[in-house]
């Protein structure tokens, strides 16, 4: 989009030496909405994007505005053009339009759900007009996001991260928490999911996640939920080899 907005910048991170075509992981950061940078979460999963790279795949990491700032869908509006921008310059930097990727961490890993459930079901306000509509997804890694707003602690409260991203709080307003909803989206068309949720999480419960995996499979996508031992909300454990491991038999399964 043309305008001076920082929160509407993004940046590409391109494997060395690579030759033709590359996959594309789309990176969302976490911070309840209302924090954090597209550098989030980067610096605790270093080895993860190390991987992501020296296997070919191109990162980029979008960023959105908070919900101080505008609320729901406006996140939607400002992801969806980052990769509008991704999918239209895809010949510049080398990126196969077919072989996209999200994946997303806590507020990140909610909209990189949304983002993916919700592109094949066309909806207008989750897109800037005249912005690209037609790329689709191969793949999701969600990390321990939000799956029903409802199902937060602070659900009746309008000052909690969930009531000031749709600016009400959400059991008062069950229509606008379910058109910000994951679950709200899920259709048997849906790319496939990795859901990945710390067993001692104390601020997304693994609830959510156990839900979206639920209505995943409910619907015949494929899915997988790990649930990381005595792992918290986030941090060094969710790097560790053997969820790295996974993370890049995914992406190499249904991007390569």
């Amino acid at each position: 989009m043309q305008d001076t907005l920082k929160k509407h910048l993004l940046d590409i991170y391109l494997p060395p030496n690579s030759k033709g075509k590359v996959p594309l992981v789309i990176w969302v950061h976490g911070g309840g909405w209302l924090s954090n940078d597209k550098y989030a979460d980067m610096g605790y999963m270093k080895e993860t994007i190390a991987e992501i790279i020296s296997q070919g795949y191109a990162l980029a990491s979008i960023d959105y505005r908070f919900s101080t700032q505008a609320t729901f869908p406006a996140q939607m509006l400002d992801c969806n053009a980052g990769i509008s921008y991704l999918y239209d310059h895809a010949k510049e930097y080398g990126f196969d339009t077919d072989r996209f990727a999200l994946m997303g961490f806590s507020a990140g890993g909610h909209l990189a759900s949304m983002l993916g459930l919700s592109i094949n079901q066309k909806v207008d306000t989750f897109f800037v007009p005249g912005t690209s509509r037609d790329f689709k997804f191969k793949a999701v890694v969600d990390f321990y996001g939000p799956a029903d707003l409802t199902l937060f602690p602070g659900a009746t409260d309008p000052k909690s991260p969930e009531g000031l991203l749709i600016g009400a709080a959400p059991l008062d307003r069950p229509d606008l928490a379910k058109m910000a909803s994951p679950v709200s989206f899920v259709d048997e068309n849906d790319p496939p999911f990795l859901i990945i949720h710390g067993e001692k999480d104390d601020l997304v419960s693994p609830r959510q996640s156990h839900l979206l995996n639920a209505w995943l499979k409910v619907k015949g996508v494929q899915t997988d939920l790990i649930v990381v031992p005595g792992a918290p909300h986030f941090g060094p454990m969710f790097d560790a080899p053997e969820i790295r491991k996974r993370v890049m038999e995914f992406l190499k399964i249904n991007l390569n």
